[in-house]
């Protein structure tokens, strides 16, 4: 037999798409190996990989030439996946599979040099297109198993080398396929991290709280030691734990991205990201050479995203947050594909007030000028304020409070209430920040008292329309954790209070 077809897929962005590998082999010189197809330079160096892989497993290698087609051939080929498919494409042009044996069966993987498979990226996205396209077999590396035995309706085969998947090709019954992993139910957040080690700051913790139950973006502004990153650490552990969907649409992210844990196979705490203040634009909203990857917010994605020292990044990179924070995904555009992300994450920011952290401080005297201070708050614009829900000062702990022996109220305790107030929000349909402008007049109903209050707020403040809707969705969520039905007065002065901070420091 000289043709021969597989089949494979591609990730872009976090989907995939099926990619036909047609093997031909002809007379001529071992050394033609010809890879078409738009193939990248991890795909062009297969050749080598198969060849010593082919040959140390047994099976020899042919003294023909071979051309390998990778099909759409308009589309660019990335990554070493390709290797499994093709190989098992030659060892069928050489007459040592049956055709038969491969239909409906996708394969995946990166070969060693002694036949071993070695993990890949995306495999959760694969496994969906498998699924998607009406394939029943998916054979995938070992490592990758667990990640992709998630999807339902699918036979996933890990397998560790390939010799064994040249013996599980058309015998598909004799090998169970790979157990599917149990749906995530651990607690959320991070293990040891509790509020209850949090001496102090009963405003800040009132406010973090407010903002996990309806996922409102927050800004923390105080001096160094205050805690600013002890409390943000722990806002993951009051957020309620992942939903079956949610995990796997982050566990697509990253898996894409490479940093997904093999062990596990799926998500099962809500992700905490930090980056440093030194990361690109590209490393924070995705990009790179080749094919575009997700970034920090998109790993983000319904989880936390953690900007410590928010001045320091540079102002460019933090507009490029503008986009994601309001449509909750990132687009980005090449000449040749346009990929989007999904990037619906809460937004936590901690800055000092000033460059030395002491200004406004009643104890520690602040050394910087006037001009100093607002060049440094300049670094945060108006636009990328009007977006965040919360901002609130966090002050300095007092001694008695640091000293006291009395325990804080647990994370388990708070997580309970923010699980009641999004229960609540679920039969709209939408979480309170992410309530669209359309449905606000209709959830976020005010009294006549509540009226005034914000009428007096909008008037004095000068808030700006987004700003006026941003009050009305967070008095919404300080509603639901009170279990009110009608949205007070009462709420909306504390909703507006969280929205007074940044005309302090700003103007």
């Amino acid at each position: 037999m000289a043709l021969f077809k597989t089949r494979s897929a591609a990730v872009y962005g976090i989907d995939a798409h099926l990619i036909d590998v047609e093997v031909d082999m002809y007379m001529g010189s071992a050394r033609d190996f010809v890879t078409v197809g738009l193939p990248d330079v991890a795909v062009r160096e297969s050749r080598e990989r198969i060849k010593s892989s082919l040959i140390n497993c047994g099976f020899g290698y042919p003294n023909k030439s071979v051309t390998i087609n990778l099909a759409p051939a308009d589309v660019r080929k990335e990554g070493a996946g390709f290797d499994l498919p093709m190989a098992v494409g030659i060892l069928g042009a050489m007459g040592r599979i049956a055709p038969p044996s491969l239909d409906d069966c996708l394969l995946v993987g990166e070969l060693s040099l002694d036949g071993g498979l070695r993990p890949i990226r995306g495999a959760l996205s694969i496994a969906v297109c498998a699924r998607e396209r009406g394939i029943r077999h998916l054979v995938v590396p070992r490592q990758n198993g667990a990640e992709a035995a998630v999807v339902e309706g699918l036979s996933v085969h890990g397998v560790s080398c390939l010799g064994e998947v040249v013996d599980r090709l058309g015998r598909w019954d004799q090998f169970p396929p790979w157990p599917p992993p149990a749906a995530p139910e651990a607690p959320a957040g991070g293990a040891g991290l509790d509020f209850r080690e949090v001496k102090g700051q009963h405003a800040a913790k009132r406010a973090l709280e407010v903002a996990a139950a309806g996922a409102h973006n927050l800004l923390m502004i105080g001096p160094p030691g205050s805690g600013k990153t002890m409390l943000a650490r722990r806002l993951a552990g009051v957020l309620p734990a992942l939903t079956f969907q949610e995990a796997i649409e982050t566990t697509k992210v990253h898996s894409v991205a490479g940093v997904l844990s093999q062990e596990e196979g799926i998500l099962r705490r809500r992700p905490f990201r930090a980056p440093h203040h030194i990361i690109s634009d590209a490393g924070l909203i995705g990009g790179g050479s080749g094919v575009p990857k997700p970034g920090e917010v998109s790993l983000a994605h319904n989880g936390v995203l953690f900007l410590d020292e928010l001045p320091e990044f540079p102002r460019n990179t933090l507009e490029v947050l503008r986009q994601p924070l309001e449509e909750g995904s990132v687009t980005i555009a090449r000449s040749n594909m346009t990929l989007s992300f999904p990037a619906r994450v809460m937004l936590v920011a901690a800055m000092n007030p000033c460059p030395c952290g002491y200004f406004g401080d009643t104890v520690r005297e602040c050394r910087c000028t006037p001009p100093i201070i607002q060049r440094y708050l300049g670094k945060i614009s108006g636009p990328l304020l009007d977006r965040i829900d919360i901002h609130i000062e966090v002050p300095a702990v007092r001694y008695k409070e640091m000293r006291s022996e009395g325990d804080a109220e647990e994370s388990a305790a708070i997580r309970a209430r923010v699980e009641k107030a999004r229960e609540i929000q679920k039969t709209r349909g939408y979480y309170n920040a992410q309530l669209p402008t359309r449905l606000i007049r209709k959830n976020c109903r005010l009294d006549q008292a509540g009226e005034r209050t914000l009428e007096m707020a909008v008037q004095r403040m000068g808030l700006s329309a987004r700003a006026h809707d941003r009050v009305l969705r967070l008095a919404r969520t300080i509603a639901d954790l009170a279990g009110a039905e009608a949205t007070s007065a009462q709420h909306v002065a504390e909703a507006v209070q969280y929205r007074s901070l940044d005309r302090t420091y700003w103007t």
